[in-house]
């Protein structure tokens, strides 16, 4: 009976049956479109960005190297649905496969449109946009620089406006792309040189309609900031009155299109010289009124001093009353004066009557014998003062419980309560005690106690 040997078997080892499996896949999906759900986002140090898409069942490991990533308008965070492309790759060290992405793109938002909401939500929570950041434009500006190409539809309509509202009105245009790689660059660079070198003080940036890729350089952060970062005021007129941007939110007025800037940052000339022509004639009636009021009142003034008489008069009768009242001021004084010094004589001489100076003699002699007196009493009072303090001093020695521990006595104290101990039956052996001596303490150990024993001291 013939045997039929049994197939050899194969054994893999690990890394040959990873590279297998790496072969297969690789060369099976080359490029794959995946969607799934952005979650565990993080970024390497090296600028790699990694996380994982997954669905309702299942999720894949994803990388996206940094020239990729650094291509990407809009930000990739956790939670967001995006549709992506690249290759699959088995990464053999681990054993799992993970997809290289190579182009990613929200599911359902446009890229461009989402970048510009998320721009929007970082600018607006710094504050960039609030209305009391924002500077008022000037009522009448004397230089205005535009910002904007020079050949598109937009610096003709802005010089048309312009020109009409207020013919003599000094512009400068400021070139610059306004779509296109770079244009963005071009238009802060523009924004900062004009304050730092310009002498205008209105700027208008703008540029016509078109998509919102063409609106795309007005749409970035480093022209929201230049604009938020201008001390001039600045007029944004981008697209039509549906585009919004970024630069319109930024700006310190937004018009819905270029023309509409222009009407906007200059007022009608025509209409400006009838309003001050209104104000000119309110001021000259103002003023006439005024002088009317003013020449009334002067009129009733000088029919008053008319009433009152000549002031050269009446000022000559005021000195001569003036002269009267002091003459007789000064004789009311010297009458005044002499009583006066009548009475001192006649007091002075009563007081040399009473001999007053020889009682103050005899005062002072009875004053100084009561000083001496008082004196003597005093040291009587404060020498008795001091014996007694003395025989009270020294009783206080004696009964002061530092001389008694000076002569060889102690406290004993219980630990740690430092109770005072005046019975042996208060401690027990192996407490310990606090000694205290007329110099110093000691902390000591009960080795062993006697109730009854007397101790002659």
């Amino acid at each position: 009976m013939n045997t039929v040997d049994a197939p050899k078997r194969h054994i893999f080892t690990v890394t040959e049956l990873t590279g297998v499996v790496k072969e297969l896949l690789e060369a099976a999906y080359p490029f794959v479109w995946v969607t799934g759900e952005i979650s565990n986002l993080h970024y390497a140090v090296s600028g790699h960005c990694y996380f994982t898409l997954k669905d309702t069942h299942a999720q894949i490991g994803a990388v996206m190297f940094r020239g990729q990533n650094r291509a990407l308008r809009f930000a990739l965070e956790d939670g967001l649905t995006v549709i992506s492309m690249g290759r699959l790759n088995v990464y053999e060290s681990k054993g799992v496969y993970q997809l290289i992405v190579e182009y990613i793109e929200p599911a359902g938002l446009g890229a461009l449109q989402l970048a510009f909401q998320q721009l929007k939500d970082k600018l607006d929570a710094e504050g960039l946009f609030r209305e009391e950041n924002k500077t008022p434009l000037p009522v009448l500006p004397t230089t205005i620089s535009v910002i904007t190409s020079p050949k598109g539809a937009a610096i003709r309509d802005i010089f048309s406006v312009i020109g009409r509202r207020f013919p003599n009105m000094k512009l400068q245009v400021v070139p610059v792309a306004v779509q296109g790689l770079g244009a963005e660059t071009q238009i802060a660079r523009a924004i900062s040189l004009v304050n730092t070198y310009g002498d205008c003080d209105l700027i208008i940036l703008a540029r016509g309609g078109g998509s919102l890729e063409d609106l795309q350089p007005f749409n970035t952060e480093v022209v929201a900031r230049a604009i938020a970062g201008s001390h001039i005021p600045v007029v944004s007129g981008v697209g039509h009155e549906t585009d919004l941007t970024i630069a319109d939110l930024a700006a310190d007025l937004r018009a819905p299109t270029p023309s509409a800037a222009a009407e906007l940052a200059v007022p009608e000339k025509a209409t400006l010289k009838k309003t001050v022509a209104g104000h000119r004639q309110t001021l000259i009636k103002g003023m006439l009124a005024k002088i009317h009021a003013f020449r009334y009142s002067l009129e009733v003034l000088s029919t008053r001093l008319i009433r009152l008489g000549h002031p050269g008069k009446r000022l000559a009768d005021s000195r001569l009353r003036l002269d009267d009242l002091t003459a007789r001021a000064y004789g009311a004084a010297s009458r005044q004066f002499k009583r006066q010094r009548h009475r001192l004589a006649s007091a002075g001489y009563r007081l040399n009557r009473y001999g007053l100076k020889a009682r103050i003699e005899r005062l002072k002699i009875i004053l100084n014998k009561h000083h001496e007196t008082l004196c003597h009493k005093m040291e009587y009072l404060l020498k008795d003062r001091r014996n007694s303090l003395g025989i009270q001093v020294t009783r206080l020695n004696g009964l002061n419980p530092l001389r008694i521990l000076e002569r060889g006595y102690s406290v004993t104290r219980s630990l740690p309560h430092r109770t005072v101990l005046t019975d042996t039956r208060l401690v027990e052996v192996g407490n310990h005690v606090l000694v205290t001596l007329y110099k110093g303490e000691m902390t000591c150990s009960v080795i062993r106690k006697n109730e009854y024993a007397q101790t002659d001291v």
